[in-house]
């Protein structure tokens, strides 16, 4: 089996090398190669993910090029984690929208919309060159915004599945709360990515016992302070929102807290350095410690479950992705991209049934589902009106004055980046 991995020197590759190397009975690989524009990085992530390898006796080989073609030439399964512009174009997409009042951050809002537009065209080449050489292979998505990322590679026919580590986070934290394994907690998650709610949590399956009430009355306190939530909210909800949704319902204290604090772009840039500077240690053969703090945990795991699932149909049958809507949210398009619960096996992912949802959380979603349409539409096609229409529908901005200012500092601030502008 060979896999590919498209960002292969990101300073996240050492967490999928090592779930690649703990779960090799799962997921065989016998050829992995990873491929990145960056000697420099490739070098120094290759080595460690060979040294990682080798001290788990995975008989796997591991390669690095910048030949893209060649990378993904008779691959199985091509993972694409890569960043448009690097940290550089995430400062920026965390700072401008600041300036008009708007939450500043790189896959909600105007700085989202930013990314999107720097990542389709880009992603879609990426798939194109992926289908001349082997159009069996499948596309696995972890590259933001991975809702509108996927649903541009699936309108264009692509075989692709979308996927973010936010569910298979929450499935952790409440084993360990529960004192269960994971593999018992099934959740009834749904949404968009970064846009999701668990609205059951259930023990041993789809059809097994909803402990969500219980997880609320005595956890509920602990939850709220991870999310940065107040407890009341969640009894109101009566459920358990992705901390995404902090930016939704706490929106303007979110943004006083973003002015009085270096980027989370500053942050992950100055570990990033720390990072490779470990990374070129010739006697480390692990992930280290630093590295959880990055961001992506549990990653691996959820990437290798996918890719077990849809090439062999092994692993865990059912997985939270980002797939086609198909009738499954029916207030949604059936081309729209949703995340949730499915089944997934060689065939793809099949969304499970989800019982009618509260207008609530629908009216968002619907909202939010509007504005990646036109987000999609902006980033296939260009043009100033194409973007202002896509910020003035979301629901973060929604006013014709920061849609109009957000539009400029999108453009000026991007403009390497759109063939368009």
């Amino acid at each position: 089996m060979k896999l590919t991995v498209v960002g292969g020197g990101s300073t996240y590759t050492p967490e999928l090398i090592d779930g690649f190397a703990r779960l090799r009975d799962t997921l065989p690989i016998d050829d992995l190669v990873l491929v990145d524009p960056s000697a420099e990085r490739l070098d120094l992530v290759g080595g460690l993910a060979r040294r990682i390898f080798a001290k788990q006796h995975h008989n796997g080989r591991i390669t690095t090029t910048s030949d893209l073609d060649a990378a993904v030439d008779g691959a199985d399964a091509v993972l694409l984690q890569l960043r448009v512009g690097g940290q550089a174009a995430r400062e920026q997409d965390e700072t401008w929208p600041l300036e008009c009042g708007c939450v500043g951050q790189e896959t909600t809002g105007a700085g989202g919309l930013a990314k999107a537009l720097r990542t389709v065209p880009v992603v879609l080449d990426i798939a194109e060159r992926v289908r001349r050489t082997n159009p069996e292979a499948w596309l696995i998505d972890f590259t933001n915004p991975v809702g509108i990322v996927t649903r541009a590679l699936l309108q264009a026919g692509h075989k692709a599945v979308g996927l973010c580590n936010v569910a298979i986070g929450f499935q952790r934290k409440f084993a360990a709360l529960l004192n269960v394994t994971p593999s018992e907690v099934h959740l009834d998650h749904v949404g968009l990515n970064h846009l999701t709610w668990e609205t059951a949590v259930r023990l041993g399956g789809p059809e097994g016992r909803d402990i969500l009430p219980d997880l609320l009355t005595h956890h509920g306190e602990a939850i709220a302070a991870d999310l940065h939530l107040p407890h009341p909210l969640l009894t109101h909800l009566n459920a358990i929102p992705s901390y995404y949704l902090r930016y939704f319902y706490a929106h303007d204290e979110v943004v006083r807290e973003l002015r009085t604090k270096p980027s989370r772009a500053a942050e992950v840039a100055a570990m990033e350095r720390e990072l490779l500077s470990l990374y070129a240690d010739p006697t480390l053969d692990e992930k280290p410690e630093l590295l959880s703090k990055r961001g992506g945990a549990y990653y691996s795991e959820a990437a290798v479950d996918l890719a077990a699932a849809l090439l062999t149909g092994a692993g865990n049958p059912y997985q939270v992705v980002n797939t086609r809507n198909n009738g499954t949210l029916p207030f949604l398009p059936d081309d729209a991209v949703i995340e949730v619960q499915a089944a997934v096996g060689q065939k793809g992912a099949t969304p499970l049934p989800a019982p009618p949802l509260d207008p609530l959380y629908a009216g968002l979603i619907a909202n939010v589902t509007a504005y990646e349409h036109l987000a999609l539409e902006a980033a296939l096609h260009g043009g100033r009106n194409r973007v202002f229409k896509a910020l003035l529908s979301h629901p973060l901005i929604a006013q014709y004055e920061y849609a109009d200012a957000l539009t400029d500092r999108l453009i000026a601030h991007n403009r390497e980046h759109l063939a368009w502008a």
